[in-house]
This record gives C-alpha cells, structure tokens and sequence, in this order.
C-alpha cells in the first residue's frame, strides 16, 4: 500500500510503501523516482516559467508604469513578482556578454523616464520606444527615448562591471542629447550609479537600482544606432 508521495518539486522524490515481514511487522522502503540533480533541475526551471510568467501578466496593462504609479495594490503586487525573480536569479551571472543587448522597457517605477513618456504630448509629441542599449566589450550603455517620427533623446554612458558581484553594473553618464530631424541640443553628464540584473534570460531582463527603482525590459527585435 502507498504511504505517501511527494509534491512534484519537492526536496526529495520517492514512492514509499508499507510492507509486512512474516512476523506481521511494517517496514517502509522507498524508491528513487529520478536522479535528483535532473529533477531539481527541472523544478527550478518550472519555477522560472511560472514566475516569469505571472510578472509579465502583472505588468501587461500598466503602460510602462503610468498606471502603477496611482496604484500601490498594483506596484507591491509586481515587485512581489520582481522579488521572486530575484530569488530564482540570485546564483546567476548576468553581466556577461549576453547583456549585450537593444533591451526594450517593458515597465518600470524611474520617475524619470515615466515623467518624459507621459509628458511628451505637451511638447507636440509621444514618446515612442524607451530603451537601453548596452554594449559589454566596448564598456558603452545609451539609454534612449524615441520621439518619432525623428525625434530621440539619448544619454551615453561608460560602465564597469562590479568583478565583485556576478549581477552589479556600474554605470557614469558621459553625455546627453536631445536630437530632431535637423537639430542637435547637447546636455551636461549628469551622475553615476549601479544597477543590477536580478533575473536575465533569453527574452527579458530584470533590475533594479542604487536608488530602490525597478526595471523589466525584453530583447528587442532591432538594434538601436546613434
């Protein structure tokens, strides 16, 4: 007869039973029912799937975080969802050359870029595609904000990966730019900080920053240039 079986991601899979020696007394024994390392694997990688995809279902209507900024049900409801990512990431290296990337914002809590995206309409404008574009071997991040149709502001970074931690990217801005179709307005750099990458795979990337800010952005299907 079966005693129990365990949860499917539990810390140890086996079938026991209940059996009778010939003098009427139980013993259980068990039975591995997969090589351990292979079946945490593949609960570590359900987990991954599963908390990926709740974050991406909280952020899916939130217009890049317009709509979380009026809603703090909303905004613990999705950094919840970041802190889980993180706690799946925290053992990974993300600073590596697949960090090299046009990433795309999906959502985010920077007072900053949300100020821009949701004032550009006073200027005559929107705000098109927000992204970060990052660049590992030449040391080199933009973040940028399109205006289109010609319209992009843009500012250019160095950055240094922390060799003490396998997630922090250090980051100094070196310039900036606000361009149209036939005009050019430098800016001054403006500061310096760190961000990590919490959670990295082949889709999205998940950070947050010096300042207690988040970030979840996704691989977009374009490179952006100056």
């Amino acid at each position: 007869m079966y005693v129990r079986t365990s949860s499917l991601c539990g810390s140890n899979q086996f079938t026991a039973r209940k059996q009778k020696d010939g003098a009427g007394a139980v013993s259980i024994s068990s039975t591995s029912a997969a090589p351990l390392g292979r079946f945490r694997t593949k609960c570590s990688l359900f987990a991954a799937q599963r908390a990926k995809r709740n974050l991406m279902d909280l952020i899916s209507d939130q217009d890049r975080g317009l709509r979380t900024q009026k809603d703090a049900v909303k905004r613990d409801a999705i950094v919840n969802a970041i802190e889980a990512m993180a706690a799946i990431g925290r053992s990974s290296i993300t600073t590596g050359d697949s960090l090299s990337a046009t990433w795309r914002l999906l959502w985010t809590t920077e007072k900053e870029q949300l100020f821009i995206i949701e004032k550009a309409g006073l200027l005559g404008t929107r705000a098109g595609e927000v992204l970060q574009v990052i660049d590992v071997k030449k040391g080199k991040l933009n973040n940028v904000i399109t205006f289109p149709p010609d319209g992009v502001f843009f500012v250019r970074s160095d950055i240094d990966i922390d060799i003490s931690s396998p997630q922090r990217v250090n980051f100094r801005f070196t310039s900036a730019v606000l361009r149209g179709s036939n005009w050019e307005i430098p800016l001054p750099p403006f500061g310096q900080g760190w961000f990590e990458n919490v959670y990295m795979d082949g889709d999205i990337r998940v950070a947050k920053d010096i300042r207690g800010d988040y970030l979840v952005v996704d691989r977009a299907p374009f490179n952006w240039k100056e």
